[in-house]
């Protein structure tokens, strides 16, 4: 019989469209191995915990079908190679992650590891189409999502591999660590409301998948009303590899005969924001134009843990930022509102920004994280203009227009009238009374005036102009 093949489990944690797995299934018996590199997780705590509960689930998928998941935690290159020694194993597969330094590190063990005469093979699995595939015709990366877009459509996307029903697994007399054994979860059991919200998993992310698949017809006009919950939900799932976003594509694009292209721009967007990343590898730090560099921004920590709290004064902003803290999630409206937000009103820099939603959102995700604060703060590539300063209290008549968002996550509010519940500092004296609200005490005047604010971020943006 060959010797067994490790496959070493990243953002993949489904037995559908795994390239790696299904491949091996199909050659030798096989290892899955998940290694925890706590520096190069690049995910926060609430990605820990969805992390934990997503790998319990595939762990029990695997067992189903005749395999075992091990665990181990440290440096990928000093770890594996222990593996491979105690197994015997002769190849090592795995589909490719891009996040800066472990898309590099891959490559250079993958050398190493081929001297060694271990059979390497990786694979794509994270994405639509690898990032060097959707280039201009010099070879030079994309930086205009429109021009991407269009080129990445006229391309064939492979179709997914085989469900892996079955597992051939050899018998390894020490298995290592057990999951718990990676410390995943929180010191703090913050997390158990999380718990009552999302389901995780392969099967959930699959049944959430077809639940959208009756909305999406909806999707384009109503993704930007957040009460009405028009919004596929799947960036989780995406974000640990529980759905395959080429399922997802072939199933939209094949299945569904309704409008589907609104959903699928935003698998694109996906896509191109990793295109980004691993040809700028800078781009979760630092600013992709350099004049941004020169940006004169603020450093009031009082304004900072207003916002991070969800208590700016102005609702809608604290209705979305409550809404991260408790769910582990943000409607992607909201995300643009509260961004703006920050590092415009308040001129507190994005990266500050972007490393907190990082650490609270369940589908963190480097590429997507960080596309989207530079494109909100105006420093990345196709970006909105620095002069796109979003009014919070018209963004909040406009996609809230009653108040059922606000309502449900700033319940000190629920009974004021729709007509001022965007803006409570308005509201006459009376109407605050009745509501049984007193600004300042039950809620927060706004911590920083709309007019006042656009001015100071329209004059610093022309400075660096």
């Amino acid at each position: 019989m060959s010797k067994p093949i490790i496959v070493l489990i990243r953002k993949d944690l489904r037995l559908h469209d795994h390239p790696a797995l299904y491949h091996a299934s199909r050659e030798a018996q096989v290892i899955p191995l998940y290694v925890h590199d706590e520096s190069l997780s690049g995910s926060g705590e609430a990605k820990k915990w969805w992390l934990h509960r997503n790998l319990e689930h595939f762990q029990e998928s695997l067992e189903a079908i005749g395999g075992c998941l091990l665990f181990d935690r440290g440096e990928l290159k000093k770890v594996l190679p222990k593996w491979i020694k105690k197994t015997g194993a002769s190849a090592v597969y795995w589909n490719r992650v891009y996040e800066p330094g472990t898309f590099e590190s891959d490559k250079k063990l993958a050398d190493e590891l081929s001297e060694e005469g271990i059979t390497v093979k990786t694979y794509e699995g994270t994405l639509l189409m690898p990032p060097w595939k959707i280039t201009k015709s010099d070879g030079s990366p994309y930086k205009v999502y429109t021009s991407y877009y269009k080129t990445l459509r006229k391309e064939e996307i492979p179709k997914p591999v085989p469900k892996v029903k079955s597992l051939s697994a050899p018998d390894i007399d020490d298995k290592g660590l057990s999951l718990n054994d990676l410390h995943l979860f929180p010191k703090i059991a913050w997390y158990k409301i999380m718990d009552n919200i999302w389901n995780p998993g392969e099967k959930a992310a699959i049944k959430r998948l077809k639940r959208f698949s009756k909305e999406v017809q909806d999707y384009d006009e109503g993704r930007d009303y957040p009460a009405a919950g028009i919004h596929s939900t799947l960036s989780p799932y995406l974000a640990v590899g529980a759905v395959s976003v080429r399922s997802v594509f072939h199933h939209f694009t094949e299945r569904i005969e309704t409008q589907t292209e609104p959903f699928i721009k935003q698998l694109i967007w996906r896509d191109f924001s990793y295109s980004v990343l691993l040809h700028f590898p800078q781009s979760p730090k630092e600013p992709l134009h350099e004049k941004f560099k020169a940006f004169e921004w603020e450093a009031d920590d009082s304004h900072w843990q207003s916002w991070i709290k969800g208590k700016t004064g102005y609702p809608i902003v604290d209705a979305g930022m409550r809404e991260l803290w408790a769910t582990g999630f943000m409607h992607n409206r909201i995300r643009m509102i509260t961004a703006s937000f920050l590092t415009k009103h308040l001129l507190i820099p994005w990266q500050k920004g972007a490393e907190w939603f990082l650490d609270t959102l369940i589908d963190a995700d480097t590429a997507n994280n960080s596309m989207g604060w530079q494109w909100v703060a105006g420093s990345g590539f196709d970006s909105s203009p620095y002069f796109r300063i979003f009014n919070p209290t018209l963004q909040s008549k406009k996609f809230d227009g009653d108040g059922k968002y606000i309502r449900m996550w700033v319940p000190e509010l629920k009974d004021m009238p729709s007509k001022y519940i965007h803006s409570p500092s308005s509201a006459p004296d009376d109407v605050l009374e009745e509501a049984g609200v007193k600004l300042g005490v039950d809620y927060p005047n706004p911590i920083v005036d709309h007019k006042a604010a656009r001015k100071r971020a329209l004059e610093r943006f022309e400075q660096i102009k």
